[in-house]
Formats: structure tokens, C-alpha cells, sequence
């Protein structure tokens, strides 16, 4: 089940590869995702040592928490297999790459982060993406009504 998608990154950054995380939350963020009441808008993925962190993802406060609640924007490890992590920390040596949450999901009764390996867009690109969405939206369009 689908939380939230960053669809911004997408248009910002081109993704050259994705990778499946686990996150460690506590309970009270896990029950506030559940209420989708999370940002993922300007969250990057960052390496302290051979660890990889989940920075500036706001999750809310669950409103029934009292006094046990967490801190909002806390950074949150991602959770990989060790060849991913060195693999991911070798590529981001490479000038111009950055870590970016895609989506976060629920599979089974786990939370997982969709991170991708991107690398940013011009403005030129960006218009280039915005053309050919319009183009392909047309094409629909046409198809559409030849039927």
C-alpha cells in the first residue's frame, strides 16, 4: 500500500538507478504513516560513516501519542545490504549524484523507502520532460477519440 509519492523528484532529478530500503521508526511514526501524514518533498539520503540516513523527511506527530510522541524531522537510518550501501557510497563519489526518497510503502507490515540515485536536471531537461508529457497527453487524447 502506497503512502506517499515524491513526484517532484522525478521531474528534478533524472534517476539513474532505485533501491529498496527498510527505515527504523518508532511506533507513533509508523501509526502516523498509516494516516499518510508524511513529506517527502525535500528529503535526500546522507552517509554518516558506512551508515545511510533519511534526512529532512517530516513526518507529523500521531495526535493520540501524548508525551511518548517523536520529533518531526528527525533523520531515520535506511536499512540495506552492505554491498548496496558501499555500492550507493562508490557511485555518490561520482560528481553531481544524490540520494532521493521516491516513494514510501507499506509491504506486508513493513515500511519501505524507494531511494534513487539521481543526478539533476538542467532546465533545459526540464522542459524537455514537460514536452514530451504534453505530447504523450496528446497522443492519449487522439487515440482516445479514434476509437
Amino acid at each position: 500500500m502506497e503512502i506517499v509519492v515524491n513526484r517532484k523528484a522525478r521531474f528534478q532529478y533524472e534517476i539513474l538507478e532505485d533501491f529498496e530500503a527498510g527505515i527504523v521508526l518508532v511506533g507513533s511514526e509508523v501509526k502516523s504513516l498509516r494516516e499518510k501524514k508524511v513529506n517527502l518533498t525535500d528529503a535526500y539520503g546522507v552517509f554518516r560513516g558506512d551508515e545511510l540516513f533519511l534526512m529532512n523527511c517530516r513526518i507529523d506527530p500521531f495526535s493520540h501519542a501524548s508525551h511518548f510522541n517523536h520529533e518531526p524531522a528527525r533523520s531515520r537510518k535506511l536499512l540495506l545490504h552492505r554491498r548496496e550501501l558501499d555500492r550507493l557510497k562508490g557511485k555518490l563519489q561520482t560528481k553531481g549524484l544524490v540520494i532521493v526518497p521516491l516513494k514510501l510503502y507499506f509491504k506486508k507490515n513493513l515500511v519501505k523507502v524507494l531511494i534513487g540515485l539521481g543526478k539533476g536536471k538542467k532546465l533545459h531537461d526540464k522542459r524537455a520532460s514537460l514536452r514530451e508529457k504534453d505530447v504523450k497527453r496528446e497522443m492519449d487524447r487522439e487515440m482516445k477519440n479514434y476509437r
